[in-house]
């Protein structure tokens, strides 16, 4: 997100099927700054649910009073140069059961209590992953700036070596230049 600019996004909930559903959005800023952004949440009449400002992660649950666009507006107004990149991590209400069966009375045969534990498992190596990837990309950004500024240091350095070294051979050439002096007589 540019500084000094706010970013709308807009999710729309389906007639009937998501009014009334838990949703969770959190929102890690992962480069720029000191990894802050105002977040604001609207609802589909304007009226703000959520405002938080200047908060480097923020994750909050909401639950959908009526069918709409609900508007979530990361703004990075106060920044005056700095540009940030933002993970925006979004998710709607429980996950279906894995076998449609699977709330009935009777209990589970081996194979479909695996499956549900697998898909637990899997479920949970997804969000280990999400949270990593985006530590890589934190790492990442801030090795990219340190390399940037240790090149320009180099460069800097480098020229100032230059220039050292050529004014100490004008400096010793200096001393063994032989000066002459001349000396011019006015008639007498």
């Amino acid at each position: 997100m540019p500084a000094q600019q706010t970013l709308p996004v807009a999710v729309g909930t389906a007639a009937g099927r998501e009014q009334g559903s838990e949703r969770e959005p959190s929102k890690p800023v992962i480069t720029g700054g000191h990894y802050d952004v105002d977040c604001r949440l609207e609802d589909p009449d304007g009226i703000v649910l959520y405002k938080e400002m200047k908060k480097q992660y923020d994750s909050f649950t909401f639950t959908a009073s009526r069918n709409g666009t609900y508007k979530f507006c990361f703004s990075n107004e106060f920044s005056t140069f700095t540009h940030k990149t933002v993970y925006f991590d979004f998710q709607v209400g429980e996950d279906p059961p894995l076998f449609p069966s699977e709330n009935r009375v009777t209990a589970l045969t081996q194979m479909e209590s695996a499956c549900v534990s697998i898909h637990e498992a899997l479920k949970s190596v997804i969000d280990y992953q999400t949270h990593f990837r985006l530590r890589e990309a934190q790492g990442r950004s801030r090795a990219e700036d340190l390399n940037t500024r240790v090149a320009y240091w180099s460069i800097g350095e480098a020229i100032i070596l230059l220039v050292v070294s050529i004014g100490q051979v004008f400096l010793l050439k200096s001393f063994f230049s032989d000066k002459r002096t001349t000396t011019t007589r006015v008639g007498s």
